[in-house]
């Protein structure tokens, strides 16, 4: 079996192979968003219950996010990325059969818990590439990722008025254990970095965190690239709603498909970062995402300043993420995925913060609320560059 060494490059195979799962298994999150209406009219319980399925669900993430990505700089991420895949396809499976709504809360939360997977292979793809190749080949594995995210809900609507939602789930079961059989035969074995108990390990992140102003600084600033990005998406449906538009979720979902074309088109970004510097490549994404919002200002009225407003924010997005991620992992090679805790912890708050303010701005002020607080995302990115910029003596 491969062995991974840091430095040493990764098979081409072996990264396609890491884009893909980190797509279908980050797809486990927003699956059950288009389905809530019919889990409710199938099982009876409240449309409060029914979003509760989605808090569980992202709260779970965010439990593995802190909790078990700091475990792969101590055991085996094979060993961890396994028994993901595992307990991922059980709590699909179970959802499925799901008669209540504590089996839905449960199995949801647990679902969420286990689609840590691709930020285990985010760290991967930049500790054992080759140095010239770290940034273009976590752009990949990013893109995979991003790809996921925006055609879940597509994906899962179209099933959910197909097969139901229960068979969705099924399907999502029978992914998992499709994903877990590619593991077992071509995941490659990899390097720990750490030694010593949990409690220990846990203590190094806070202590990463404290003394590396780099890392906080780049996790802050593509978390508000993150937050920039998800206004968007969080009133869609609502903006699509009014007039002139009186369009359904189905429009929403061939939308998303724009989104995946944002980040399919973003996706050679990462081999640009080496020479950009990643304070430049943030600049040249923040611009992206206010021109973006510019648009959506103008003329979000019409489909086509729609479809520009949502390709040009994704792709603002990856520029952010893919610099300050790339750069936030090199600081520490010997500890990549207690980094990449920090930079993802901060990035998931960042964009709930964001969905929570575009909510209220949508309540209060409409479309035009939204478009500010998408562009106050962006402008705070750009001044943390300015700040760096300034400052450059002090990181």
């Amino acid at each position: 079996m491969i062995q991974f060494r840091p430095d040493q490059g990764i098979p081409r195979h072996i990264l396609l192979m890491m884009a893909v799962l980190a797509g279908v298994t980050v797809a486990n999150l927003y699956y059950n968003q288009p389905l809530l209406e019919l889990i409710c009219r199938d099982t009876g319980i409240s449309q409060v219950e029914a979003n509760l399925i989605t808090v569980f669900t992202q709260t779970g993430y965010a439990l593995g996010l802190l909790f078990i990505i700091p475990l792969a700089d101590m055991l085996p991420v094979r060993r961890i990325t396994i028994t993901a895949m595992v307990l991922a396809a059980a709590s699909a499976f179970i959802m499925a059969r799901a008669v209540n709504v504590w089996m839905l809360w449960v199995s949801s939360l647990t679902l969420g818990l286990c689609s840590i997977v691709p930020q285990l292979f985010v760290p991967m793809a930049t500790l054992y590439s080759e140095p010239q190749n770290k940034s273009r080949n976590m752009g990949l594995v990013m893109s995979g990722l991003l790809t996921g995210i925006l055609s879940a809900r597509f994906i899962s609507g179209y099933i959910g008025s197909w097969l139901g939602w229960r068979g969705m789930f099924y399907i999502v079961s029978a992914l998992m254990i499709i994903g877990l059989a590619v593991i077992l035969f071509m995941m490659p074995q990899a390097t720990q970095s750490f030694k010593g108990t949990y409690k220990e390990l846990m203590h190094t992140v806070g202590h990463i965190f404290v003394t590396q102003p780099k890392i906080r600084l780049y996790s802050l600033r593509a978390a508000m690239g993150f937050g920039c990005l998800l206004p968007i998406w969080a009133c869609l449906a609502f903006h699509l709603a009014q007039p002139p538009f009186l369009a359904g979720s189905d429009k929403v979902g061939m939308l998303s498909l724009c989104g995946v074309a944002g980040a399919l088109a973003a996706s050679g970004v990462g081999k640009y970062v080496p020479k950009v510097g990643v304070r430049r490549m943030s600049v040249i994404g923040s611009l992206c995402q206010l021109l973006a919002w510019a648009v959506a200002f103008l003329i979000g009225h019409t489909y086509a300043g729609l479809i520009i407003a949502i390709i040009l924010v994704d792709i603002g997005s990856q520029c952010q993420q893919i610099s300050n991620q790339s750069g936030s992992l090199q600081q520490l090679p010997q500890a990549t995925n207690r980094v990449n805790t920090i930079f993802m912890t901060t990035f998931f708050v960042m964009g709930s913060l964001a969905t929570f303010c575009a909510g209220q701005s949508w309540n209060y002020y409409g479309w035009t609320g939204v478009c500010c607080v998408g562009a106050a995302f962006a402008l705070i990115s750009l001044l943390l560059s300015a700040i760096e910029n300034a400052a450059k003596g002090s990181f």
